[in-house]
């Protein structure tokens, strides 16, 4: 063994014996337990970022401790390959998409095995290669035919700058999620999922969801947005039909004073004929920040249509105005305005002169309405509301729809604010939309004996706009209906397409002749998904939503896709989250180059818990590179004392045991931290603990350096899922011939962690002043005569009397004086 730890060569050493023995390669066994453990498979940028680089790490540290519990492990890698950035780069560099795009992963994927990631390469996977999104083509025809899918002109969020659609949760504080760009608002013709028609299944489901963290699972809750309330039909003066209004306040509708409208509203539009400053009022708000969560925060205007809107109940004219505040694509795109019991109506109203009508008032003292200030927003009694004065408001709502029900004037309906998912893209790189349009025939889905549509990659992309547009060849095709001349469409699915069904493509990657096989279930559901936050209403929402269509296609079983969630915290450096406009990124391959992947691995799970935010430290890294010196320079002094006797736990003395103790101590404590809480910093920080006294234990008898032998195996048994390659060489030199990554995790001896003697604190007046070792079994008398008899505690105890003794039983003893 050479006495100076050499990363680069050990880990060169240790990452050919995984390769050449296919050591995780994960083959499909019905005879023993399944692990899947999955992060999510990254963009192929160009270069890992530490964001990577932590990400990965939990998963693989997830794995390896699996593994050593005997579990079948699946962690499989991926790259999430269609995108805007590729074509960016394309325009940049003047290089096709493809060739960038498969330049990258190369690069990345090396950069990944340097980090000593145990991934099954054999099932990897590029969503951008035509053996992948065949079959995304083949399951969209499917659902086509189903009738869950469907085309319709519709006003949606458009980025200027990336020239596509955004879906809304796409939409951030009004801005492209990628671009930054201030989104505006067109009508494009687009082909959607019938993503609500499972929504209630998806809201219900979230209650089996135990192993997500509750955020997330709130965050869903309330992107679904499942609400009971009343739609109900307002006349419109002068015209035949009615305006059909939802609202989950029943109680409060004999305080409507006007009706609202979205700008995008036929009556609006109809309005706006006559009315130049309406006219211009709705072209103004086609530029205005459309998300729904910019809603509250949103400057509130709005102008008058001229049009009165007609009570369901009173028959009252109230006036209808378009405000900003209005969405087209939630419920019928038109709100009643109930000023007085809604915050933003209030405002409205004040800013516009308009009545606020209070008609629910306070049950309790507790409660506070004063209009002046702001709207009553609370649940109380009905006054000024004819038959319905006098009712709660629960009861209101009851009497109030049924009352509608009745007259004709409504009915109870159930609302989501989930709407249907857009998936086409006017981009070039990403997956063509497996359709073909007929002016006779209309859409139709393309025979699966023509898939896959493959994507041309000998293109030219610049910035005005998909190179598909223009490609004759590929658009011009024949109706597969009536052999007539056709065209192919253009656009092409949103990226989060891909990434709604790659966990289950792992499973039978090999798979040539369908999407999935048997093995999918087998594997599935995954057993720990690693990811960020963000993507909670994106992608984790899009991915359940694949799962329940491909289990209703019976392609798989399982009703959800990840069983447990992780949500990492981001890597920050100076309390900023690193990125490359900041200029505070640090670039892995550098920190692997100068101290190994293993010392990037141990920083990365010691500086922060795997939930919260990492704060990068220069100094943290010179500090796990100097642990690791330490690891090896500690066995190399062992081993070179020679061969070493077996354990004689029978025949330990005190100082033996004391530390086989520790060891044992140790040991269950970090399989718990790793395998249960998933602190993976306080198990590291235990084995560094444990080092301390390892490096302090003076004892080079036969028993001694047997409990040494023992206490080093185990330090770089509980190491080695978080630093593999460095553990994978001292397994080897403490004298074993298998590989610690084969290794079953040690089992504690509950014998070793009963104690003959303890160490107990001993404070006077709440201040340590000593310590005491005194037997286990010890009774109360014996420990406060030790307690006494201790030399620097009998100086401060002095000749003042003891007015009592406190004993915490196995810790300390605190003496009142």
């Amino acid at each position: 063994m050479e006495a100076s730890y050499q990363p680069e060569r050990i880990e060169t050493e240790a990452r050919q014996y995984w390769e050449d023995n296919g050591t995780f390669r994960a083959v499909e066994d019905p005879a023993r337990e399944k692990y899947y453990c999955l992060s999510m498979f990254p963009y192929p940028s160009g270069r890992l970022h530490m964001g990577h680089v932590r990400n990965y790490t939990i998963g693989d540290v997830i794995s390896r401790y699996q593994r050593m519990q005997g579990k079948n492990v699946l962690q499989p890698m991926g790259w999430d390959a269609f995108g805007l950035p590729a074509e960016n780069a394309a325009i940049q560099n003047q290089v096709p998409p493809a060739k960038w795009t498969y330049e990258n992963i190369d690069y990345m994927r090396s950069q990944l095995k340097l980090l000593g990631f145990g991934y099954d390469w054999e099932r990897e996977v590029a969503t951008c290669h035509p053996d992948y999104y065949r079959w995304e083509q083949w399951f969209f025809t499917r659902l086509f035919k189903k009738g869950l899918v469907y085309k319709k002109t519709a006003v949606v969020n458009w980025d200027p700058v990336d020239q596509t659609v955004l879906a809304n949760e796409q939409v951030i504080e009004g801005r492209g999620w990628r671009s930054g760009a201030l989104v505006e608002r067109r009508e494009i013709p687009q082909w959607f999922m019938k993503i609500t028609q499972y929504a209630d299944e998806l809201l219900a489901d979230l209650e089996q969801l135990d192993g997500w963290p509750e955020q997330v699972a709130t965050m869903q809750r309330n992107w679904i947005g499942r609400s009971e309330g009343v739609e109900m039909q307002f006349g419109i003066r002068g015209h035949s039909e009615t305006l059909p209004v939802y609202t989950t306040r029943p109680d409060t509708l004999m305080g409507v004073s006007y009706v609202a409208v979205a700008p995008e509203h036929p009556l609006a539009a109809a309005a706006a004929a006559a009315n130049p400053a309406l006219q211009a009022f709705i072209e103004e708000c086609r530029n205005t920040r459309v998300a729904e969560a910019d809603m509250a925060t949103l400057e509130k205007k709005g102008v008058d249509t001229g049009l009165k809107a007609i009570h369901p109940v009173s028959g009252e004219e109230v006036p209808v105005w378009t405000a900003n505040f209005v969405l087209m694509e939630y419920g019928h795109g038109a709100v009643m305005a109930v000023p007085a019991h809604d915050q933003r109506d209030y405002e409205f109203a004040q800013q516009n002169g308009l009545p606020i009508r209070q008609v629910v008032f306070p049950a309790t003292d507790a409660q506070v309405a004063d209009l002046s200030q702001a709207a009553f927003t609370g649940k109380g009694v009905l006054q000024g509301s004819g038959e319905f004065s006098g009712l709660s408001s629960e009861q209101a709502f009851a009497a109030i729809a049924d009352w509608l029900v009745a007259n004709g004037k409504g009915a109870r309906q159930v609302n989501y604010r989930l709407r249907d998912w857009g998936v086409s893209r006017q981009r070039y790189w990403g997956c063509p939309i497996p359709v073909i349009n007929c002016e006779q025939c209309g859409a139709q889905p393309v025979p699966e004996d023509d898939l896959p549509v493959t994507l041309p990659t000998d293109v030219t992309v610049d910035a005005t706009g998909s190179p598909l547009k223009k490609m004759r060849e590929f658009i011009e095709t024949r109706c597969p209906a009536c052999s007539g001349p056709a065209e192919r469409e253009t656009d092409t699915f949103d990226t989060f397409f891909e990434s709604s069904w790659y966990f289950a493509r792992f499973a039978c990657a090999d798979q040539d002749k369908a999407m999935l096989d048997e093995r999918a279930d087998y594997w599935l559901p995954v057993d720990q998904y690693i990811g960020g936050i963000e993507h909670a209403v994106l992608h984790l929402l899009y991915a359940r939503f694949f799962n329940k269509l491909m289990r209703d296609e019976g392609l798989l079983k399982s009703d959800e896709p990840f069983t447990c969630l992780l949500t990492q915290g981001m890597v920050l450096k100076d309390g900023s989250k690193m990125s490359k406009s900041k200029g505070n990124t640090v670039d892995p391959q550098g920190l692997i180059d100068r101290y190994g992947a293993d010392t990037v691995r141990l920083f990365t799970m010691f500086a922060a818990p795997p939930d919260q935010s990492l704060e990068w430290a220069d100094s943290g890294v010179e500090g796990a590179s100097r642990f690791l010196k330490r690891l090896w320079k500690l066995v190399h002094e062992h081993v070179s004392g020679g061969k070493v006797e077996a354990l004689d736990t029978a025949s330990l003395n005190d100082t033996q045991k004391t530390l086989r103790n520790r060891v044992h101590s140790t040991l269950a404590k970090v399989g718990d931290d790793i395998g249960r809480r998933y602190t993976f910093n306080t198990a590291i920080a235990a084995n560094m603990e444990l080092m301390n006294e390892l490096s302090r234990f003076d004892d080079s008898s036969a028993q001694g350096r047997a409990v040494l032998q023992e206490a080093l195996e185990f330090v770089v048994l509980m190491l080695s899922p978080i630093v593999p390659h460095i553990t994978h060489a001292l397994w080897r030199v403490l004298g074993h011939d298998d590989a610690v990554v084969d290794c079953r995790w040690p089992v504690v001896d509950e014998q070793a962690l009963v104690q003959d003697m303890l160490t107990l604190v001993v404070q006077v007046k709440g201040k340590v002043r000593g310590k005491i070792n005194v037997p286990a079994d010890a009774d109360q008398q014996l420990i406060e005569q030790a307690a006494l008899a201790d030399e620097n505690v009998a100086r401060h105890v002095s000749d003042l009397p003891v007015r009592k003794i406190i004993i915490v039983p196995g810790k300390l003893v605190n003496i009142v004086i």
